[in-house]
């Protein structure tokens, strides 16, 4: 099964949203993801993707069919979360709704972190190089 690519207006979608979200233009990279797309599934499926980081963390969107999306936002191997919704079928909600998830995360994890390290805020960029994406 082959998933077509993102397509140019998909691409300026996700782009208008992050400047809103952001303010200025974020660094959009096209990529390709391999995910199970059903439980029974034994090999994954290629799928490309959207990705970029920004505040210390780093987002993926996946195309996984005509009109389907799955999402998620992660700060390392061991922290990584989803909307709670499997599949999208509205681009713009998926990664809307993936924004403003990780704001949400992103206010609660930067007071938790600032608790245990006696209110020194962390860089969130420091020691943190990311996975290789290809």
């Amino acid at each position: 099964m082959s998933i077509p690519d993102f397509t140019d207006s998909e691409f300026q979608l996700v782009n208008q949203i992050l400047l809103e979200r952001y303010s200025r233009l974020v660094a959009l990279q096209s990529a390709e993801v391999e995910l199970l797309l059903k439980p029974e599934d034994k090999e994954p499926t290629p799928c490309p993707a959207l990705y970029w980081n920004e505040l210390g963390a780093e987002f993926i969107v996946a195309k996984v069919g005509e009109q389907r999306f799955r999402c998620q936002f992660f700060y390392s191997e061991n922290e990584i979360f989803g909307t709670g919704h499997e599949f999208y079928d509205n681009l713009g909600d998926c990664v809307t709704n993936l924004l403003q998830l990780q704001a949400d995360h992103h206010g609660t994890r930067s007071a938790a972190m600032s608790e245990t390290l006696g209110n020194k805020a962390p860089d969130p960029d420091e020691d943190y190089h990311g996975p290789v994406i290809i």
